[in-house]
């Protein structure tokens, strides 16, 4: 199994190599809650790759992959009975545009987190996926610089993961 290790607030390792990353601007949690900010303590599955595909191409990886559209959602409404999944937009719940014009999101790992059955309340949206320039916080997500994320995926497949550990 391929496995990304998050090992602080500013580093992952994944094989021999040591990466830079950015998590959730408020740090680890190992009880996750919507809007907290937090990333996530645990081991998460690699889902599926969604990519823009006016930005990218397809990434190379073993993992099933779809091309994000303008009209993609995600909803992050716990009252809602799509938490924590994916949803067309127009949505009148609370959600997020996965169609974003940052570029955050030109590559988005879609994490096993909160999603078998998702629990309202303990956290949407958990992706790994590209960091800002400057690597600042995320709202609980990892992020990497898109090329080491193309790196990771090529390298990935159907039983990757993100495992996330905070220090000691």
């Amino acid at each position: 199994m391929t496995v990304l290790r998050v090992m602080s607030d500013n580093q992952c390792q994944f094989g021999d190599e040591v990466l830079p990353c950015a998590i959730g601007r408020g740090g680890f949690s190992a009880d996750k809650r919507e809007g907290d900010g937090a990333t996530p303590v645990g081991v998460w599955p690699m889902r599926r790759v969604l990519y823009r595909p006016d930005r990218v191409s397809e990434p190379k990886t073993q993992m099933p992959t779809a091309p994000i559209l303008a009209s993609d959602g995600w909803c992050d409404d716990p009252t809602h009975a799509a938490y924590n999944t994916a949803v067309t937009l127009p949505f009148a719940a609370n959600h997020e545009v996965m169609w974003r014009d940052d570029g955050l999101y030109d590559i988005v790992v879609v994490l096993g987190h909160n999603d078998d059955p998702p629990v309202p309340g303990r956290g949407s949206a958990i992706f790994l996926h590209c960091a800002k320039p400057n690597f600042s916080p995320t709202e609980g997500c990892v992020a990497l610089a898109p090329g080491d994320v193309l790196r990771v995926l090529a390298a990935c497949g159907p039983v990757s993961a993100v495992s996330v550990e905070p220090p000691s």
